[in-house]
């Protein structure tokens, strides 16, 4: 959790009121001061001693509340030029301020090597992004398509060797960071790589053809590249959070002397999702990720996840939880109690994935409607998901 330290305490000799300053540092090294005031009914010193306790446990709770409520937001701009207008009580508004009114603070956006999300689309979202106030994490794929556990193909046109890909992931990383720090929108975290359980740009990278060596090397040069244009936090991003076996596996080899190092990642992400796969619970999330927290030294965020309003023939991995807004907060709060669980505060943020995306509220599963607003743009009750004891 981090640690507390009053800077002051302030009261009268008739102490009727108080004021209390405390700092808190984060896991991370960030700092935050809370300052608490009240009135309190007592005449002496020994009474305002007696509060403190209680003080520095109030401060513990609020901050228990995840660093990072976020959501990926990717597709908004596609959305838009649907002719769809997000709404929050009636009222037209951007989409990302409806997210930042409620609680989130943080805005997820995939970059592709090529095609409909490629560096420029990235580059205007992100100058939206920055103007909520929000973090900005960019999540890059290494593709000219979708990335994910059954795809990761090299861009056409990029070396089809190890040497070729590492100076070019290198060059492509240095290049993507340094566009958004041009213009103004410095990346805070970057994702290098989507759902990397099987590595990336295959088959080169493919751990299951060339085993884990050749990954690391290819995320070694990536984060180098990165480092080289500025100084975004690292998120390494894997799918099946459930699943400890298979973070084990990859985690377990992937630092090697020479290539990647523990030090040059800052951030683990996971996804999780209640429709892929039976094992995906939430009590195989709470086992895995207590063991990853133990085992390695990153804070972890939940990089993915959502949950159906609505979802015919299919069973979830959570049949007690509604198929419903309702159940939409649930799970969430579900996944944030979880995190809060881990131990030295590492669960630190979950994000919503694609809350937004009127026309494919599917999002690529096959329930049919997991968004937070309804196809008219209107926002449902469960945009609130991160704006209730967060």
């Amino acid at each position: 959790m981090g640690c507390y330290a009053c800077s002051g305490l302030d009261h009268a000799s008739s102490v009727d009121s108080f004021r209390a300053e405390v700092r808190y540092i984060e896991p991370d090294g960030s700092e935050h001061m809370y300052k608490l005031d009240g009135k309190v009914y007592g005449s002496s010193q020994d009474t305002m001693l007696a509060l403190l306790p209680f003080l520095l446990l109030s401060v513990a709770w609020v901050t228990s509340a995840l660093n990072y409520k976020g959501a990926d937001i990717s597709s908004l701009t596609v959305v838009e030029s649907s002719g769809v207008h997000f709404t929050d009580n009636g009222q037209v508004t951007p989409f990302e301020t409806i997210l930042r009114d409620h609680g989130t603070n943080t805005a997820r956006i995939r970059v592709w090597t090529a095609g409909q999300y490629d560096l420029q689309y990235g580059l205007a979202l992100a100058k939206r992004v920055k103007a909520a106030g929000m973090t900005l994490v960019v999540d890059l794929h290494y593709s000219d398509t979708w990335a994910d556990p059954g795809h990761q193909a090299i861009p056409a046109g990029w070396p089809t060797d190890l040497d070729g890909l590492n100076t070019q992931i290198w060059q492509y990383t240095k290049d993507v960071v340094t566009a958004y720090s041009e213009q103004g929108t410095p990346i805070d975290i970057l994702q290098v790589g989507n759902e990397i359980n099987d590595g990336l740009l295959w088959p080169v990278g493919r751990i299951s053809v060339n085993g884990i060596d050749p990954v690391s090397q290819l995320l070694h040069s990536a984060i180098n590249g990165a480092a080289s244009a500025g100084n975004p936090r690292i998120l390494i991003h894997l799918a099946n959070g459930w699943d400890w076996s298979g973070l084990n596996s990859f985690f377990g080899q992937v630092f090697i002397p020479g290539a990647l190092s523990a030090d040059q990642v800052d951030i683990i992400g996971v996804s999780f999702y209640p429709f892929y796969d039976s094992g995906a619970t939430l009590s195989a999330l709470q086992s895995s990720l207590t063991n990853l927290a133990n085992a390695y030294e990153q804070p972890i965020v939940i990089a993915e996840t959502d949950w159906p309003v609505s979802c015919p023939g299919v069973q979830l991995t959570e049949p007690s939880i509604p198929v419903s807004v309702s159940g939409q907060e649930t799970w969430v709060n579900d996944i944030k109690n979880i995190l809060d669980s881990l131990p030295n505060g590492k669960g630190q943020g979950i994000f919503y994935w694609e809350p937004g995306w009127v026309g494919s509220a599917a999002l690529g599963s096959a329930c049919a409607d997991n968004l937070l607003v309804s196809s008219n743009g209107a926002t449902r009750d469960s945009i609130n998901i991160f704006s209730r004891d967060m």
